[in-house]
């Protein structure tokens, strides 16, 4: 038993010592955040939103329009059909740009904006009407601090941003802004992973002490009974 408890408080100081940057390669910046300030032309039952602050977009097409948005050189990289159909272009460069946050994925020699516009190649990838992906035109590519960053406790504009769409005859974008987070008001991670720690060796603890008084009451035989009181005469 004492070795569960070593082992338990071993795994929850590992925890506890993980930065929360660990995640950036799957996931957003989290000194960075990415909002969608407005979506043109607005077309019913279609809605955009940035998830884990600037790592990808989440568009939703609920509406009776074909709604397509570009890759990076005006070429169309995915179409959302009316009934849920979302396809994406594999001629595009942006689906295989958009796999890693850097540009780590190389594009194969098929696909072009050229041949995305000539000879668009379709794959369906849902049917739900709902797709997520990321694109590099709404986070920070360098993984230097950005210049309008002159104070990094401070909330910073970086820079605005826009994905083309076009939608019902009419070309628009999704359009919003990139920040610095500057200083969090809120408790850091650290401190909630510590309570955890915390909490999860004081629950080993317990159960360590109720198992001991368990088998210590199993050892010691059954209780012998208290003699009971004689009962009490009155003097008359």
């Amino acid at each position: 038993m004492a070795r569960r408890i070593a082992c338990a408080a071993a795994l929850c100081a590992l925890a506890a010592g993980v930065p929360a940057t660990s995640a950036l390669a799957h996931e957003g910046n989290p000194n960075y955040e990415s909002l969608v300030n407005a979506v043109t032309p607005q077309v019913s039952g279609f809605r955009v939103q940035v998830l884990n602050g600037d790592d990808r977009l989440e568009v939703e097409n609920g509406g009776s329009s074909t709604v397509t948005i570009d890759g990076y050189s005006k070429d169309p990289y995915i179409r959302m059909s009316p009934g849920g159909k979302v396809e994406v272009n594999l001629r595009s460069p942006a689906y295989y740009l958009n796999q890693d946050r850097f540009y780590g994925t190389k594009v194969p020699a098929t696909a072009s904006a050229k041949a995305a516009r000539a000879d668009p190649e379709w794959k369906v990838v849902a049917r739900t009407g709902r797709y997520e992906f990321h694109d590099h035109r709404m986070h920070w590519m360098a993984k230097s601090v950005p210049q309008q960053v002159t104070d990094k406790a401070k909330r910073t504009k970086v820079v605005d941003w826009q994905v083309p769409v076009h939608a019902a005859g009419a070309t628009g974008a999704i359009a919003g802004s990139l920040f610095w987070r500057g200083a969090d008001p809120g408790a850091p991670v650290g401190a909630f992973i510590a309570f955890g720690a915390i909490a999860l060796l004081g629950g080993v603890a317990v159960i360590v002490v109720r198992r001991r008084r368990a088998a210590g009451d199993a050892g010691s035989g059954p209780a012998t009974p208290e003699p009971k009181p004689k009962p009490r005469r009155e003097a008359w």
